[in-house]
């Protein structure tokens, strides 16, 4: 399973209405962050998880769902997570 799969497969527990990851690796090779074969990735995440959250909060579940990924394989990770409402 690749990064991005996993990456989806661990978002799941959001129940996300639409998600969409994008790998953004290549404009940071030669970062100090990539030598580690961590990658940088863009995410905009739609789920009723977040209605009534402020942004931090949002964040924070979606770094709890990503987890373990964010030990190794994930080096950075921006995040545009919105509730159904505010679409």
């Amino acid at each position: 399973m690749n990064v991005i799969d996993a990456m989806r497969a661990s978002l799941a527990t959001l129940e996300p209405s639409s998600l969409e990851i994008i790998d953004d690796s290549a404009k940071h090779a030669g970062h100090a962050g990539a030598k580690s074969g961590g990658g940088h990735y863009r995410l905009s995440i739609v789920s009723p998880r977040f209605a009534g959250r402020r942004t931090m909060e949002r964040h924070r579940l979606v770094y709890d769902a990503l987890g373990p990924l964010m030990k190794r394989e994930i080096h950075a990770v921006s995040i545009n997570a919105k509730s159904p409402e505010e679409l």
